[in-house]
């Protein structure tokens, strides 16, 4: 199927309002992405172009980059959610729970949901198996945590035509791949309907800060300007927004006040949940 019959086209005017609990206009939930790059591969994304413009194995000045984040900005994150007694959902590559068990096993201690994040980093149409990949991601995710990922943001949010049949099949619940709504929508499997839970590719820091190259300070700006619309407008139909982050770039140090001050922000309004991924699923399922 193409997405346009997996989805069919909705008008967020048309439908009945959505209520949260206790009155709440708006449901954020945080991601943290933690990923293992390759030193064998070339690097899914750079920070500093290869001298005179020719790709250069090993990358070692990439790799370091996103290294930084596994080693020091990840941590960054746990002091972050821990202050503001935040829980985020870590959607982790399948080989992180090998290559970086400490990580993991923060977020575990944090009460924070796993999230399958394929099983390494690179895009799923160069997966030569999809079936194999996701079976090999849950697996050791359950291996280390004891319980199934129920949700599941492919690498760069990339998918086949195929991908959410196969993650329906393996009995994933929730995907973050469809950046297509501010409510939670069913799409049609083979196996089934799958929820998409919304994800953003707007307050997301690759997008803003590895691509666009903003300055550090329009995190917030553009974080408090997202928040007080889905706010206002949750007043209607509840909303809900997407924090994505990671380590390497939000987990740097001249960016982590202004994650921090956003969470400042949000927390001062009445009529707000904080929510991890399967929180959103399972209030979703019960309207």
């Amino acid at each position: 199927m193409q997405p346009k019959e997996r989805v069919p086209y909705s008008p967020i005017v048309d439908r009945p309002p959505l209520k949260l609990p206790g009155g709440a206009r708006i449901a954020v939930w945080t991601i943290v992405n933690v990923e293992e790059w390759s030193i064998e591969r070339a690097m899914p994304r750079t920070v500093l172009p290869p001298p005179f413009g020719q790709p250069l194995l090993p990358d070692l000045p990439n790799w370091a980059w996103h290294e930084y984040g596994m080693r020091v900005g990840f941590w960054r994150f746990v002091e972050a959610l821990e202050k503001f007694k935040i829980k985020a959902t870590l959607a982790t590559n399948g080989s992180v729970i090998k290559s970086y068990p400490r990580v993991v096993e923060a977020a575990l201690k944090a009460d924070w949901e796993l999230m399958g994040h394929g099983f390494i980093q690179r895009p799923m149409h160069h997966v030569e198996n999809q079936r194999a990949a996701i079976a090999d991601t849950i697996r050791e995710i359950k291996s280390f945590s004891g319980k199934r990922p129920r949700g599941w943001e492919s690498p760069g949010l990339t998918e086949t035509n195929d991908t959410v049949d196969y993650l329906a099949e393996a009995g994933i619940e929730y995907v973050a791949d469809w950046v297509l709504d501010d409510q939670p929508v069913k799409i049609k499997t083979q196996h089934g309907p799958i929820v998409s839970v919304p994800y953003t590719v707007e307050m997301n820091d690759i997008a803003m800060m590895a691509l666009q190259h903003h300055p550090s300070e329009e995190w917030l700006r553009r974080g408090i300007d997202t928040f007080d619309r889905l706010y206002q407008e949750g007043e209607k139909t509840a909303r809900v927004m997407a924090i994505s982050v990671h380590p390497y770039i939000t987990g740097a140090p001249h960016r982590i006040a202004y994650l921090e001050k956003l969470y400042e922000y949000i927390l001062q309004r009445p009529g707000v949940v904080l929510w991890k991924g399967e929180e959103i699923l399972d209030w979703y399922l019960k309207i």
